[in-house]
């Protein structure tokens, strides 16, 4: 990743910040952007500014540049903004990782407002397509690239009570198919990566640990750490952020540069159960 630049999204935390600290390791330098703060049916805590200013610290550690904002993916505006001031600074761009995302609330269709059904779409799905539109140009000029798009185990094995992560999780799908089509003559590969369970605050909290353990009043990650383990093939309750940001490097990588329009899991065999 040396002399590459890397924009990120939902960078605060999570797998986002570690895909970040990742790719400064490797050489890159990082524009990062996350909301910072709670978003409708988002499903678990909030990440906050300090959360985003942990992420640039642990960057600049690394003797990294970083560009580091807050912004929603829901925001096309903000977001197309944002991009064009930080490969204006950092002088390009080479990387994609279009990760934000939210949970959302669990329940039936048939229960849900629409209200609800559309943060997450508009979050999961079209702050995709806000991330990475204006990042075309940018890769363009560059001679190539690399997108990656966060997407979900979700998203080739659906589940119930969570038609709109798994709608905008399938439908990432579509869009990385498509765009790979559309970009592959401009060496721009696009690729997305379909996690299982991943230990971070996204699945780690006390409104998850509630709904795979209704049955207790205060259940603990302990309680519910036999329910994560039901949903992989392999003897794993959840995967290490590391375990994702290992794929992202080897997608954004010369190692994976003919790699395009792939789906790939990082599962545990959750796909294949």
């Amino acid at each position: 990743m040396t002399g590459k630049v890397a924009l990120i999204s939902g960078a605060a935390r999570g797998q986002g910040r570690n895909h970040a600290v990742r790719l400064a390791a490797e050489g890159a330098d990082i524009i990062a952007f996350d909301i910072a703060a709670p978003v409708r049916a988002q499903g678990a805590p909030a990440a906050s500014p300090a959360d985003l200013a942990e992420t640039v610290r642990l960057v600049e550690n690394l003797d990294r540049r970083i560009v580091a904002t807050e912004a929603d993916v829901r925001d096309g505006d903000a977001v197309a903004d944002l991009v064009d001031r930080g490969v204006g600074e950092l002088g390009g761009l080479d990387v994609v990782v279009a990760n934000a995302g939210i949970y959302g609330k669990a329940g039936p269709v048939a229960q849900m407002t629409s209200a609800d059904w559309q943060a997450v779409i508009d979050t999961n799905l079209t702050g995709v397509f806000h991330t990475v539109r204006p990042a075309i140009p940018h890769l363009i000029s560059r001679g190539g690239g690399a997108v990656i798009i966060t997407s979900s185990s979700i998203g080739l094995r659906p589940v119930p009570n969570m038609a709109p992560y798994s709608a905008a999780k399938a439908g990432l799908t579509g869009l990385m198919r498509t765009l790979a089509l559309e970009l592959a003559e401009h060496s721009i590969r696009v690729n997305s990566i379909n996690p299982t369970t991943v230990g971070t605050p996204m699945l780690l909290n006390p409104a998850n640990f509630r709904l795979f353990r209704p049955d207790l009043d205060n259940p603990t990650e302990e309680d519910v750490r036999p329910a994560y383990r039901s949903l992989n093939a392999l003897p794993v309750a959840y995967l290490d952020p590391d375990d994702i940001s290992n794929a992202v490097l080897f997608l954004a990588s010369d190692d994976g540069r003919y790699i395009t329009g792939v789906a790939l899991p990082v599962d545990a065999g959750y796909a294949v159960k």
